[in-house]
């Protein structure tokens, strides 16, 4: 069936080698789209995998898919969806091949500014003067090859360029990790990477150590800014957050207590339609358009917290450290 707007091609899907069914209803509101995955996990057999997320299409409609080892039982799930208000379920099976393998023949390396994104199995590919950020291909987003990792780079890079020096960055859905790597690698300062994915978490701490940054970065799950990790070491000089415009909407006033005064957020995830929209929500949290960039129709901005007011929370600037 048709991707959705509001999914990233990236994005995981089902665990490499095995056949595997899958199972997608929408319906109307988040509420409802919560409660059709609630009770969807609950269904003998139970899906190995169930997500909520939003088609981000203006419709209001929310999409609910989970993934079965099995065929799964569809007259179970016609009930299931009218108890709960949802279009009927969309049952099909997934070919059974190693999706990671694939990616990994089919992608070839990535270049945004001084950065250069690839496998390493292209090691030899990257230039010596490059930034070089080895991501293989996994079951989580982020390889540099969709339009909003590649335009969160390229904002990175030509804000370096202009000689901005931040002392300390987090990246609240790191996916793969690629976004704090590129900021540790560039200019040697600490970063703190968290996901709510735990299949993510285990991929960002895996490619931080293939790429020697262990000691810049540290890794943790979390949702948004609630986790000790992330508020500990506040007030941050930049932050990424390449999620969806939804949740980069509802993160908001997290984003403005926990940004330093000056500070650069980089944001992305949001079809090119979406942007003006997050940018008015973070604009009454006190940030600025410093620049964008819209890239095969996904648009990354770069804002900045008014220096006028300070954030919720710890004060001061922290001072730049060659490790934690």
């Amino acid at each position: 069936m048709p991707v959705p707007q509001g999914w990233k091609p990236e994005a995981r899907g089902p665990a490499p080698g095995v056949t595997t069914w899958s199972a997608i209803a929408t319906v109307p509101g988040e509420a409802a789209a919560e409660a059709l995955g609630e009770a969807m996990d609950r269904l003998e057999p139970g899906p190995t995998g169930v997500g909520v997320f939003e088609v981000e299409d203006g419709s209001g409609l929310w999409e609910v898919g989970g993934y079965f080892d099995a065929r799964p039982d569809e007259a179970g799930l016609a009930l299931l969806a009218a108890v709960q208000g949802a279009r009927p379920f969309a049952v099909s099976r997934i070919e059974e091949r190693d999706w990671v393998s694939q990616v990994r023949r089919e992608l070839v390396p990535v270049e945004a500014g001084r950065f250069t994104v690839y496998g390493a199995h292209d090691a030899h590919r990257v230039g010596p003067h490059r930034l070089g950020l080895r991501i293989e291909a996994a079951m989580a987003f982020g390889t540099g090859h969709h339009g909003t990792t590649l335009g969160c780079l390229t904002l990175l890079d030509r804000w370096l360029r202009r000689g901005a020096r931040p002392a300390r960055a987090a990246d609240v859905g790191c996916g793969t990790g690629v976004l704090a790597m590129a900021a540790a690698r560039a200019l040697h300062l600490p970063c703190v990477a968290t996901d709510i994915d735990p299949v993510a978490v285990a991929t960002a701490r895996a490619n931080v150590a293939a790429n020697g940054l262990a000691p810049w970065i540290r890794i943790g799950r979390a949702v948004g800014f609630e986790a000790p990790l992330l508020r500990e070491r506040s007030p941050y000089d930049l932050v990424f957050a390449n999620i969806l415009a939804h949740p980069l909407k509802r993160l908001a006033p997290s984003m403005a207590a926990h940004a330093a005064p000056g500070g650069s957020v980089i944001l992305s995830g949001l079809l090119a339609a979406q942007a003006a929209g997050v940018e008015a929500v973070y604009r009454g949290h006190g940030f600025g358009r410093r620049c964008s960039i819209t890239l095969a129709g996904w648009t990354s901005l770069h804002l900045v917290r008014n220096e006028k007011r300070p954030p919720r929370g710890r004060g001061g600037r922290m001072r730049a450290a060659r490790a934690w």
